[in-house]
């Protein structure tokens, strides 16, 4: 298959592949470049597992709530017939959106369908939809265009896994039975897809869950034919590294070491350390509240994350060159729950000052520092300090690289702040070392703009590299 993308090349051959990537590097085109720029997403765990909210008869369930359907003490027909009760009342798709938007998130992924199989729209290929349910009404649509009417863009979760399918199977087909069964599965799971992207054509992409089934697999030929419809459908099309593999089993990454799809997957409630962690590939860490809860569960267990480590976490993920991607889970009402709410408020006022150093922004190439992060705006070419870890000294070191000089240092949140960074050591090897001194201690994560002038400024404090 040839490149699709402005900027792509053709795959490299050390390893003959059909099935691997198609393409090498970055894509450059328009719907990516808005992609890399969101900085701070939604993610929505919503369906019949928000009914339970991880109980069952009395007894609470240990794991992730929309895996309840698999523990043994859930009957599966019982759990199948939870649609019945289906009929979130307070659901209300244009008050999430909002929340949303007042949050700072810039896109939202949204659970169409997941392990259990029921589709929160009317899907014609399935009884098992939120059409038979007692709400009726097509809930997916309610949600795309709520997100859409306030300019957030929507991603389309869908699993693979469908334990409510006949022709569903974990594992590989062996016997003629099997094996007939799960071609019908696979015929199914392709026109559900060409149907989401049909009935809700301002999706931007589609987020994909449940592909590291041993029969998923081995479909390497089917995957990457079904790839390819799907892009043809919607041009510009966003996928993932987890949808398919190649020939030799290998997932996110084929047989050469290339990744396949858009953005790597692989940062799931876990993040990069640094740069070369992320092999220059983009990428988005997608992160739970409590330790492993998507899904809504009654009774969050653990740790529980303060707003203020959420936001750290997404610094750290645009210095990286990432997006961050903060998980939700409604009740079986349609109520997203206070925690969450609350949570959401409290990154949203912090937003709202700060966004300037998340929007848009990406890695610097500067070292690393104990008090935080930095980003670097790809448009005003702006730096900003993004400070979670105050030194006792209330000085803050950075160091700029070789050729840098600093024109301005200033309080994003109020520019009138202006500070006069003390330059501690300029080497021509190691570069600029600047102490920015706070005037107080913050009481937040502050940011602090950095205007570069592009060129050192002169300095008698200037130091070879010491010879011995």
């Amino acid at each position: 298959m040839m490149a699709q993308f402005p900027g792509a090349t053709a795959q490299r051959s050390s390893i003959t592949l059909k099935h691997g990537t198609h393409r090498l590097g970055k894509r450059i085109d328009a719907q990516m470049e808005t992609w890399r720029s969101y900085g701070l997403g939604q993610f929505i765990h919503w369906g019949l597992y928000a009914i339970p909210g991880g109980h069952w008869n009395g007894k609470y369930y240990p794991g992730a709530a929309e895996w309840i359907r698999s523990w043994k003490d859930m009957p599966n027909e019982d759990y199948d017939q939870l649609y019945k009760q289906f009929n979130p009342k307070k659901f209300n798709a244009k008050a999430w959106a909002a929340q949303a938007q007042d949050m700072g998130a810039r896109y939202v992924i949204i659970t169409t369908k997941h392990h259990d199989g029921f589709c929160i729209w009317p899907s014609k290929y399935t009884d098992y939809t939120i059409a038979n349910s007692p709400y009726k009404k097509d809930a997916l649509k309610e949600i795309v265009d709520a997100y859409d009417a306030v300019g957030i863009d929507v991603y389309l979760y869908f699993s693979i896994i469908d334990w409510h399918h006949k022709g569903y199977q974990s594992g590989v087909p062996k016997t003629a039975e099997e094996k007939q069964a799960y071609e019908e599965f696979k015929i199914f799971t392709a026109n559900q897809l060409k149907e989401l992207l049909t009935n809700y054509p301002s999706a931007k992409g589609l987020w994909f869950d449940g592909t590291w089934d041993k029969a998923w697999i081995e479909q390497a030929a089917f995957t990457d034919s079904l790839e390819t419809a799907l892009r043809s459908m919607r041009p510009g099309l966003i996928i993932g590294s987890r949808f398919r593999a190649d020939e030799n089993g290998k997932r996110h990454f084929d047989s050469n070491g290339d990744m396949m799809g858009d953005y790597e997957q692989g940062w799931e409630r876990k993040l990069p350390k640094t740069i070369e962690d992320v092999h220059g590939n983009d990428w988005d860490c997608v992160m739970t509240v409590p330790e492993n809860q998507w899904g809504y569960h009654s009774d969050w267990r653990g740790h529980v994350k303060s707003s203020t480590e959420l936001m750290e976490m997404m610094a750290r993920s645009v210095a990286l060159d990432g997006n961050f991607v903060l998980n939700f889970g409604p009740d079986g009402q349609g109520v997203i729950r206070p925690e969450e709410a609350k949570l959401a408020k409290e990154i949203g006022e912090w937003m709202k000052v700060n966004k300037e150093a998340i929007y848009d922004c990406g890695y610097t190439g500067l070292e690393k520092q104990d008090w935080g992060y930095t980003t670097k705006n790809r448009k005003t070419g702006k730096y900003y300090m993004l400070v979670f870890n105050v030194p006792v000294s209330g000085a803050l070191k950075i160091k700029l690289g070789p050729g840098m000089g600093i024109g301005k240092v200033y309080d994003l949140a109020n520019d009138h702040n202006i500070y006069e960074p003390e330059e501690t050591h300029r080497s021509r090897i190691e570069g600029n070392e600047y102490l920015i001194r706070l005037k107080e201690k913050p009481l937040e994560p502050k940011v602090i703009v950095l205007e570069s002038t592009g060129e050192e400024k002169e300095s008698g404090v200037l130091y070879e590299k010491a010879k011995t």
